[in-house]
């Protein structure tokens, strides 16, 4: 069992930044660093989108389109932690952003562990005033 939990988020105005953390704990420290790890995000009254994920090496990453270039995302296997870094935020990304995991090790694919997330925390609620 993975347990999940985010923080970081809170009221940001247009154009600023804010770094959001996950926290994993339930796995060894060897079964963290073997899952791709992903963040989401749900505005009210919308379905829950794709953010960002991220090898379980770290050295493979992907974005939906529309944070391209904006948000960073990271992770320290030692911490058992991922985080993503939101810059030059806009209204538009106000939304409780998830963090996920894809348990099945050492995936190769991130399309794959974009899809195939089996673990989620709680959200953390991000707001971006214009």
């Amino acid at each position: 069992q993975v347990h999940l939990v985010e923080s970081g988020g809170g009221l940001v105005q247009a154009g600023g930044s804010l770094r959001l953390s996950c926290a994993a704990s339930g796995p060894s420290g060897h079964a963290f660093s073997s899952y791709a790890m992903g963040w989401f995000r749900q505005a009210p009254g919308e379905e829950r989108e794709f953010v960002a994920v991220i090898s379980w090496s770290g050295g493979s990453t992907d974005y939906a389109d529309f944070v391209k270039g904006r948000f960073t995302i990271s992770r320290d296997n030692a911490k058992n932690t991922v985080y993503l870094e939101m810059n030059n935020l806009k209204p538009e990304d106000s939304a409780v952003y998830y963090c996920a995991a894809d348990s099945r090790s050492y995936s190769g694919s991130l399309m794959a562990s974009r899809h195939g997330m089996d673990y989620w925390g709680k959200g953390t609620l991000v707001t971006v005033s214009s």
